[in-house]
């Protein structure tokens, strides 16, 4: 993983367009997995932590979490123009191929490999969300919570969403604000001890 000190920038509005197209391409139906290899690992314009963070700011902003880090990452680079090009990277190629997806689905949906194919995508992409989960574990060690209370909370959500169906958005808030809340208590009694 990069190192703040080891953290590039692009070049230019052009390569946030290929980067950010490249990833899509990759991933397409699951960007997660690929745009924490493609910008932490690869490119290196972000490090791990930096990933997280804008990660969990694009959860909270209302659209899709790749569109939101898009949008930041881009504008952190190269303003308007730069969330401009990361954000038609992203959707250019892949509305085409969507498009043209569609018309072939509208032909062929009655045929049953076409069923299969589809029932081994999402086996896929749920590996690769499993996965990227495992990498970005590994960001917990720093969290003021500590481990304990960051496995509960990840546990509890599991359970809540996955397990009982309960509607994300008041998971979320719920148990985002006490996760919130126990990280601030946290940070101030460790600021207090110094």
């Amino acid at each position: 993983m990069a190192s703040d000190a080891e953290l590039r920038r692009p070049a230019s509005c052009g390569e946030l367009f290929r980067a950010f197209n490249r990833l899509a391409l990759q991933g397409f139906g699951g960007v997660l997995p690929v745009a924490h290899r493609t910008l932490v690992e690869q490119e290196r314009w972000l490090s791990a932590p930096q990933f997280v963070e804008l990660l969990t700011l694009g959860q909270v902003l209302p659209g899709p979490n790749i569109i939101n880090m898009a949008i930041i990452i881009g504008d952190r680079f190269f303003g308007w123009r730069g969330a401009l090009a990361a954000v038609a990277g992203l959707l250019l190629v892949p509305m085409v191929i969507v498009l043209a997806l569609a018309v072939a689905y509208q032909q062929q949906a009655a045929h049953p490999a076409v069923a299969g194919a589809l029932r081994g995508m999402g086996a896929v992409a749920a590996g690769l969300i499993l996965a990227t989960g495992v990498k970005l574990a590994r960001t917990v060690r720093g969290n003021p919570m500590g481990l304990p209370a960051c496995a509960a909370i990840g546990v509890a959500t599991f359970a809540l969403v996955g397990g009982l169906r309960w509607p994300m958005v008041w998971v979320v808030l719920g148990l985002g604000g006490l996760g919130m809340a126990l990280a601030w208590r946290r940070i101030r009694q460790a600021e207090a001890a110094r």
